[in-house]
């Protein structure tokens, strides 16, 4: 009985902490009797007691590193601060373990290097505008060089870019300097569309000012013609029905003086008699003497 508690004892010290279960998105690199053995993905596993053990646990997961900033040195002689953000994963855990020193420094250092060679070849202006050309680059310099570390560099985020103070106060003098330019142009071009549209405004008012003159006059001597045609038309009306009804030549000339003496209208001092009309007189007293005799009869 003794013997089998001791067994029982043993095989809680020994066995029972030999047993893992490696978790999801890690892996254990095994080594045996000091030499790389295995990598252990997640699910249980059993090492042999005193011969194998974990030489480390790798996080597959993509991990994302914030280094501080780093001074660089532009091509036109400007000194920087440029803080990056690298996103890397592992692919490869016996390289990560075995391939270099502190994997992390060892990016930090590169990320580091790769922003200055690429900085040093961009003017300051180039810098503040390129941040796409400076990821993409460096993106592609680090996944190549970090490949025999059994890391892949997914992005690479340049996070903040702090020029000097003095280029910073330049800069923002520029750019105030460039506002009010603008500004100035925007006013400029609203004044010089207003005065157009001020003036068309005029141009076509005075249009319409004409217009309406025009249409005004046309219909004051429409109406003045029209008023015209009538009266030749009634007067023509009236020469129509007298010679309908047959009237001798003294009505006609009696109509004629009638005529005469409406267009005088108490206004002339004189009227100009036609020789035509010199007998009226002498007809008027024919008239009356035919009256007469009818009075008589």
């Amino acid at each position: 009985m003794e013997f089998l508690f001791y067994l029982l004892i043993l095989i809680i010290v020994i066995v029972i902490p030999n047993i893992k279960i490696v978790p999801q998105a890690k892996a254990y690199v095994i080594e045996r009797i000091g030499s790389y053995y295995t990598t252990w993905q997640n699910g249980l596993h059993v090492k042999i007691p005193f011969i194998d053990r974990i030489a480390s646990t790798v996080s597959l997961k993509e991990i994302v590193k914030d280094f501080a900033p780093q001074p660089v040195i532009t091509k036109d002689n400007v000194t920087m601060q440029i803080d990056t953000v690298v996103y890397f994963q592992i692919t490869d855990s016996k390289l990560y373990t075995y391939g270099v020193e502190n994997p992390i420094n060892a990016i930090e250092n590169l990320t580091a290097t790769t922003l200055r060679n690429i900085i040093g070849e961009l003017e300051l202006d180039q810098t503040l505008t390129s941040r796409d050309i400076i990821n993409s680059k460096m993106r592609a310099i680090l996944d190549e060089a970090t490949d025999p570390w059994g890391i892949k560099v997914n992005r690479v985020e340049v996070k903040n870019i702090i020029p000097p103070r003095d280029i910073q106060e330049a800069m923002e003098k520029q750019m105030r300097a460039e506002r009010e330019r603008r500004e100035k142009i925007l006013q400029a071009e609203g004044e010089k569309k207003s005065s157009i549209l001020i003036a068309e405004g005029e141009k076509e008012s005075a249009i319409l000012r004409a217009e309406a003159k025009k249409e005004s006059q046309i219909k004051i001597a429409e109406g003045e013609a029209e008023a015209l045609m009538k009266l030749k038309e009634a007067e023509a009306n009236g020469i129509k029905v007298l010679k309908e009804a047959k009237a001798d030549k003294a009505v006609l000339t009696l109509k004629s003086f009638e005529t005469l003496s409406k267009v005088a209208d108490g206004k002339a001092t004189k009227i100009v008699v036609p020789s035509e009309l010199q007998n009226i007189a002498t007809i008027g007293s024919t008239i009356e003497a035919m009256f007469k005799d009818k009075e008589e009869k």
